[in-house]
């Protein structure tokens, strides 16, 4: 991974992502080296592998979408970062499309990148925080 601050006010960065890199985790890893509380972010590029995950409400719990071992386009990447029980906490939904266009989409629960993922990250000046809900049980954010 490589990055640069390309502006000051608010910060913001371009992260980019090499082929063997694992997108999840080295965003997280990314936000807390520099010490990151909260931001927006989205993405491009193309992984070798991926897993995605949809909310089933009635077990209150991720379950897998989509795994693959196979190339894809990283059509979109949405997420933020907050601050989950002092720590900053990545959240992402993604859109992938195979080699026939068919397009999956999910909550990104691990992304091998293949050979670029391109991330720009903006530091947003009110800090997120989340709280877990009592309906759903998820750490969801809160303006309160």
């Amino acid at each position: 991974m490589q990055y640069t601050q390309v502006d000051e006010e608010p910060r913001r960065f371009a992260v980019i992502f090499e082929t063997g890199d694992e997108l999840f985790e080295g965003l997280g890893e990314f936000v807390k080296r520099e010490g990151i509380e909260s931001a927006s972010f989205t993405a491009i590029g193309a992984l070798s592998s991926v897993k995605l995950a949809w909310f089933d409400w009635e077990a209150k719990e991720y379950r897998t979408s989509v795994e693959l071992d196979e190339q894809v386009e990283l059509v979109s990447v949405v997420g933020d970062v907050a601050e989950n029980k002092g720590e900053p906490s990545v959240h992402a939904h993604v859109v992938i499309a195979r080699s026939t266009g068919e397009a999956l989409g999910g909550h990104l629960k691990r992304a091998v990148v293949r050979p670029t993922c391109e991330v720009v990250l903006t530091e947003t000046e009110e800090r997120l925080r989340k709280r877990v809900d009592p309906e759903s049980g998820l750490p969801l954010i809160r303006v309160d």
